[in-house]
């Protein structure tokens, strides 16, 4: 296996945008959106999912992308599409594609046979860059192997709950993805809980799925929130509309981050004079305190803050 070191992606918003659409494609490019997937699986019909693969390499060779990352989500497994999706995908774009997104993984080894056909491809085509890959966790078999899955490869980058097709997969009774269900708290905490920690265990993002309803912004909002509360990096947008509220609920506040910023400078100062902890704005603040702020820090690096 390759030992690269993992690309540092945003990931605050996932925007999903059907491979069949030059238009939305387009559209998708210009919206300065963290991480865009063209979908080749769920957006697609059967009878377009071979046209869209064009129209995707298309896409990702001619349309200005600034610092989107571009990812293709293909076909499951199961299917007759998922590795010529990958063949015809990578040959076409090759290093204008960063992520294939995987769904429906039910194991490690689903992730593996992803893994080792892009290693051979890479070999081919000679791509000076690694493809990354995005795991969705949406089978109750999943979530029961996630620890597997999250280790499954070093190229494996992110795992994504999955909840449209995983409440179908365990029978959950729910109106709309991430609506209100009269369920008391959280209907999915166990289910993100889980996988967060799977996916920080091996040092790999751990992002929040669809909200169904794009009318309803402040439940999704809420939903951001929740999910960032448990660690998460970003949720997926499925509506343009999305994008902004996503990539500000996971973003930091900049008093935040100046104040995160003046912690370490207090600690390190401590540190300096051989001390192990610091009063700092009347809280005493030790090394735990310091780790929780520098992953706020890490995360405002990387945006620019």
């Amino acid at each position: 296996m390759q030992t690269q070191e993992k690309p540092k992606r945003l990931r605050r918003c996932q925007l999903s945008v059907p491979g069949s659409s030059p238009k939305m494609m387009a559209k998708a490019a210009g919206l300065g959106v963290d991480f865009v997937f063209l979908d080749l699986e769920d957006a697609v019909a059967p009878s377009e999912k071979r046209p869209a693969r064009a129209k995707i390499v298309e896409a990702l060779n001619t349309l200005d992308w600034g610092r989107t990352t571009r990812c293709v989500r293909i076909n499951d497994l199961t299917t007759e599409y998922a590795y010529e999706d990958i063949i015809e995908v990578v040959e076409g774009a090759r290093e204008n594609l960063d992520v294939i997104m995987l769904p429906k993984a039910m194991s490690a080894s689903d992730v593996q046979f992803v893994d080792k056909l892009l290693s051979m491809m890479e070999k081919k085509l000679g791509l000076r860059k690694r493809i990354g890959i995005d795991v969705l966790v949406e089978e109750v078999e999943a979530m029961m192997r996630v620890e597997e899955i999250a280790a499954s490869t070093p190229r494996l980058e992110c795992l994504i709950f999955g909840m449209g097709d995983y409440s179908a997969s365990q029978g959950v009774s729910i109106r709309d993805i991430g609506g209100p269900t009269g369920y008391p708290g959280d209907v999915w905490h166990y289910q993100r809980h889980k996988m967060t920690i799977a996916c920080r265990a091996n040092r790999i993002d751990a992002v929040d799925g669809p909200y169904g309803n794009f009318n309803n912004p402040e439940g999704y909002a809420e939903e951001c929130r929740r999910a960032m509360i448990l660690g998460m990096v970003g949720k997926w947008a499925i509506h343009p509309s999305q994008v902004e509220i996503a990539q500000q609920r996971f973003s930091p506040l900049s008093a935040e981050v100046e104040q995160a910023r003046n912690m370490v400078k207090a600690y390190d100062e401590a540190l300096a004079q051989g001390l192990g902890a610091v009063q700092y704005e009347g809280k005493m603040i030790d090394i735990a305190s310091v780790r929780v702020v520098r992953n706020l820090l890490a995360r405002a690096d990387l945006i620019g803050m």
